[in-house]
């Protein structure tokens, strides 16, 4: 017999709240009736300064089907939360979280950028990515090269291996869901080993607050700058010199707004 939920969840905190937030984010969605179009990644709006992007497309999904199958597979991913013994643990888990889920998408982007500008296939302008399988993918490389002995389950029916499940699952959902992001998925891979094998390492909780504070100043700003949501408490205005960024602090009826320039910036996939 199997444990209960609840000592379950005890045991894997930050992954049961990120599953939380996912649903949340799904449900929202749902209800607003919001477009994938209007949360996901791509290179023209990347290009376009929409930075924001990065975070709101890990965190969305286009369907029910979508967000279980990821989420399913975070689920036994948690079990990184419970393994500080071998040096992962729920801060590692935390900190390298916010890792993979700006890297890969970076990584993305930066595919993208060489398939148009390189070899002229303008179709990546237009695939949006969404979904949080960048980060599923990446942790289950790091769980395969830091424990090769664990398994992944899924749907509690289906257990791999986790030292083949990185690109087993990505020929599977390559397969079986034609709108896959090969791209996005590989790239959580590729991350994943860079964090596995050592090549990023030295996060502590110093870097991950500096981190986690620096994403939230670019996704407030970029949401100001391109105009998706409105904070009327900061002033983004171009300067002279588009090449010196002035930040200040003006005087407005309000009590004080927040000035800085603005400096321009020259399909569907499920991630």
């Amino acid at each position: 017999m199997g444990r209960p939920l609840f000592y379950e969840i005890l045991q894997k905190p930050a992954t049961s709240c990120i599953i939380g937030i996912c649903s949340l984010v799904w449900f929202y969605i749902q209800k607003k009736n919001i477009g994938y179009a209007n949360v996901g990644l791509s290179y023209d709006t990347t290009v376009e300064g929409h930075y924001w992007r990065l975070i709101t497309s890990t965190f969305s999904h286009i369907s029910v089907i979508h967000l279980v199958f990821n989420m399913t597979a975070l689920w036994s991913l948690g079990v990184v939360e419970q393994l500080g013994h071998i040096g992962l643990g729920v801060e590692f888990y935390l900190h390298y979280t916010l890792v993979l889920a700006v890297l890969s998408g970076v990584l993305v982007i930066g595919a993208y950028h060489i398939l148009i500008q390189k070899f002229k296939l303008e179709y990546f302008r237009r695939v949006t990515a969404v979904g949080y399988s960048c980060v599923v993918f990446g942790w289950m490389t790091i769980l395969a090269v830091k424990q090769p002995s664990s398994k992944l389950e899924l749907f509690g029916v289906l257990s791999l291996p986790i030292s083949f499940a990185p690109f087993e699952s990505l020929v599977f959902t390559s397969i079986i869901v034609p709108q896959a992001s090969f791209i996005g998925h590989l790239s959580g891979i590729i991350v994943g080993y860079l964090i596995g094998w050592g090549l990023i390492h030295g996060m502590n909780n110093y870097w991950a607050v500096s981190m986690f504070g620096w994403i939230i100043i670019v996704f407030v700003f970029s949401l100001k700058r391109t105009g998706a949501f409105d904070f009327p408490f900061i002033e983004i205005e171009p300067v002279t010199d588009p090449s010196l960024p002035t930040v200040g602090f003006l005087a407005s009826g309000n009590g004080r707004s927040l000035q800085m320039n603005a400096i321009p910036f020259g399909g569907s996939e499920l991630v």
